[in-house]
């Protein structure tokens, strides 16, 4: 075989790859869209594969289609989701880790930073006060972070088998594939940002398994809540 020969057979190779990699990318991208649109999801593997293994190229390959590159993080989480519920729901809560973001809080939070993540004071100022305290109560090890590099301690330096998480898309999803060998559930921010970001406590809750009843669903809840709205979630 002469150098043209074999450079002739590698730009062939190259080439149907290309076109194997758009159809991938266009294929996961349908059927993500199926599963946010419609609730169905169709070969969770592919999906799952081709968002770990393209993730930077997949968000390129969506907003050159038009499309907010946000939709990859959120197929991502929703699929995690999808796929985990089950052995989450069984896993007892004293096996479960809630990590909230920091944002959550009010701006006149008096919580310290430790090792672990913010302390709570339980001053009733925000939804984050809610959360822990259920969670705490139900059996949760509650965590409050305000980076990624905190929960790369709190997995080093605590067991658990199943973790349910708060933040925006794009932190929720790559933070599920870290934590990938675990049962995940992710709840994304209702308003994305470094602070009064919002979250939607009824859908927390109802992760963690509280039942809530029939009462209206509130549209979210954030560090800018007034201390009396507390009690209403």
């Amino acid at each position: 075989m002469t150098i043209a020969e074999f450079y002739q057979i590698f730009g062939q190779v190259v080439f149907a790859a290309g076109i194997l990699l758009l159809i991938l990318l266009s294929v996961t991208l349908i059927l993500g869209r199926m599963l946010i649109e419609k609730d169905r999801l169709v070969f969770p593997k592919l999906l799952l594969f081709t968002i770990d293994v393209f993730y930077g190229l997949f968000k390129k390959f969506s907003e050159n289609l038009g499309v907010d590159a946000k939709i990859v993080d959120q197929i991502g989480v929703e699929v995690r989701n999808k796929v985990n519920e089950k052995i989450f729901r069984k896993t007892k809560p004293k096996d479960k880790i809630l990590v909230l973001p920091h944002c959550l809080r009010h701006k006149d939070c008096e919580a310290t930073l430790e090792s672990s993540g913010l302390v709570c004071k339980s001053c009733n100022l925000c939804v984050i006060g809610v959360l822990k305290d259920k969670g705490e109560e139900m059996g949760y090890e509650v965590f409050i972070i305000p980076g990624s590099t905190f929960l790369k301690k709190i997995i080093e330096q605590n067991r658990f088998k199943a973790v349910l998480g708060v933040a925006c898309y794009q932190d929720l999803n790559l933070s599920m594939m870290k934590l990938s060998k675990f049962s995940c559930q992710g709840v994304p921010l209702l308003k994305d940002g470094c602070v009064n970001t919002k979250v939607d406590a009824r859908v927390v809750l109802e992760k963690m398994g509280v039942e809530l009843g029939n009462s209206p669903k509130k549209s979210g809840s954030s560090c800018s809540n007034e201390p009396e709205h507390r009690g209403s979630l």
